[in-house]
C-alpha cells in the first residue's frame, strides 16, 4: 500500500485506518483485492498554502470519519504538494495515473494549475473533482464529463458580490485581483451582476504581498467601494496595508469568501472586523450536515471554525462515498462513477446539491460579516441569502446534457 506523503495531525490515524480496512476482510484473497486509489494534489506550500492546509484538513477529517474506507471498500490516499506549481502538478498527476492508477482524483486550489492538469486526467478518464478551482474554460464549450466542479464555478462568487455591491447602493467600485485565470473570472463575474460604475481595475502579479502601488491609486480614484479577490497571504497582507493607510475610512470593502474567511480572519484579526463577503457556504448554515461537519471539525482541530476550503474539500469525499458506493465498490467502472457524481447523491455541508449540465453547482449564495461569536473569537456571521439556486453563466455553451 501506497503510504501517505506529506504529514498532518491525522496522517497516522489515516494510515492505520486504511490498512485495518484492508485487513478486516478474510483471508488472502481480500488482501490481494485493489483498494480504491485516490490521488490527492495538495497546496500546503507556495501562495495557496494557507487554503490548502485547510483543504488538507477537511480531506482527513472526511477519511478518518468513513474509516478510511470509501462506500464501504478498503481505500488509499496518496497525498502529496505541489505547492501550486502548474509544472509539479503536471508531474504529480502524471505519477498518480500512470503509477498509482488512480480511480478518482482531487485538488488543487488555484485555477491554472486545474487547467494544466485537467488533460491528462481526461485523457485518462479518472474523475476529476475539483475541491476548489472552477474554471470558466471547463464551464462552457471545454466542459468534460469527467470534471466536476465540486464547490463552485469562478464566476459564482464574484456575481454574487455584485449583485450584493449593487444592492447596498455602490455608485464606483474599484477592483483588484490577481493577474492570472481564477483573477479573471472574479472581476468578469463582479461586473456581470454590479450595476454601478467600474472605477480602476487592477490586476497584480500572483503571490504578491506588496501594494503601496495599488493604494496610492486608489487613494487617488476615491472609489467609495473596492471589491476584491485575494486569496490566502495575499489577502492577509493586503487587507492589513489597506487598514493601515487609512483607506477604509472611506472606502468599504466588499469580498467573496476567498479574501474573507476562516483562513484569512486569524492572521489579520481586528481589521477583518466589518468586512462584507459572499459565499455559498458559512459555518452556522442550518442543516444537519454542516452542523455533523462542523462539531467534528472543531473536535478534531482545536476548536477553530472551518473554512469554506474544509467544507469543499470535506464534500468532495463524502461525494466520492457515494459514488463508489453506487458502483458496487469497483473503481474501473470509470462512466459509472461519473454518472454515480452526476447524481450528488451526498448529504452536502451545504443542504440540497445538484450540479447543472456542465457538471458546476447549482446553489445558493449567501452574505456574510466578520463579527465576533460569543466568546469573542473573530468569525463569518451568515446575514441572508444573495443569489438561490443559482447556475453559472456558461452552461448554456456546454454540450453535455
Amino acid at each position: 500500500m501506497t503510504s501517505f506523503l506529506t504529514t498532518s495531525p491525522l496522517m497516522s490515524s489515516l494510515r492505520t485506518a486504511g490498512l485495518a480496512a484492508v485487513l478486516a476482510a478474510s483471508g488472502v484473497q481480500a488482501l490481494a483485492a485493489d483498494p480504491i486509489k485516490v490521488g490527492i494534489a495538495l497546496d500546503i506550500s507556495g501562495p495557496f498554502a494557507s487554503a490548502g492546509t485547510e483543504a488538507r484538513d477537511g480531506y482527513n477529517l472526511a477519511i478518518k470519519l468513513l474509516g478510511g474506507k470509501l462506500g464501504g471498500q478498503p481505500a488509499e490516499f496518496v497525498q502529496a504538494d505541489m505547492a501550486g506549481s502548474p509544472d509539479q502538478a503536471k508531474q504529480l498527476v502524471d505519477r498518480f495515473v500512470q503509477r498509482e492508477k488512480i480511480n478518482l482524483f482531487t485538488g488543487p486550489i488555484a485555477s491554472n494549475v486545474a487547467l494544466a492538469i485537467g488533460p491528462t486526467l481526461f485523457a485518462a478518464k479518472v474523475p476529476y473533482l475539483s475541491n476548489n478551482a472552477g474554471p470558466s474554460q471547463y464551464a462552457g464549450a471545454g466542459c468534460n464529463a469527467f470534471f466536476f466542479g465540486t464547490a463552485y464555478q469562478n464566476d459564482q462568487h464574484h456575481e454574487a458580490a455584485g449583485k450584493f455591491a449593487s444592492d447596498r447602493g455602490f455608485k464606483k467600485t474599484a477592483m483588484i485581483a490577481p493577474n492570472y485565470p481564477a483573477g479573471k473570472d472574479a472581476l468578469t463575474g463582479f461586473k456581470r451582476q454590479f450595476k454601478g460604475a467600474v472605477g480602476d481595475e487592477i490586476y497584480t502579479k500572483l503571490g504578491q504581498i506588496d501594494y503601496a502601488a495599488e493604494l496610492a491609486q486608489l487613494r487617488a480614484s476615491k472609489p467609495d467601494s473596492l471589491y476584491f479577490f485575494l486569496p490566502g497571504a495575499m489577502g492577509i497582507n493586503f487587507i492589513k496595508q489597506f487598514v493601515g493607510a487609512g483607506l477604509s475610512k472611506d472606502i468599504t470593502l466588499v469580498s467573496s469568501g476567498f479574501s474573507a474567511d476562516e483562513d484569512i480572519i486569524p492572521a489579520v484579526g481586528e481589521p477583518m472586523l466589518g468586512l462584507l463577503n459572499t459565499s455559498y457556504w458559512a459555518h452556522d448554515l442550518d442543516n444537519a450536515a454542516n452542523k455533523t461537519f462542523v462539531a467534528a471539525f472543531r473536535r478534531e482541530y482545536n476548536n477553530r471554525y472551518p473554512s469554506m476550503y474544509a467544507a469543499q474539500a470535506f464534500d468532495v469525499i463524502m461525494a466520492m462515498d457515494a459514488a463508489v458506493k453506487a458502483v458496487g465498490g469497483d473503481g474501473s467502472q470509470r462512466e459509472g462513477l461519473v454518472a454515480a457524481l452526476k447524481k450528488a447523491q451526498f448529504a452536502s455541508v451545504r443542504g440540497n446539491f445538484k450540479y447543472g449540465n456542465n457538471h458546476y453547482p447549482i446553489e445558493n449564495f449567501y452574505v456574510r460579516v466578520i463579527g465576533k461569536d460569543a466568546q469573542g473569537r473573530l468569525t463569518n456571521k451568515t446575514m441572508g441569502t444573495v443569489l438561490t439556486a443559482y447556475g453559472d453563466a456558461y452552461a448554456d455553451k456546454c454540450p453535455m446534457k
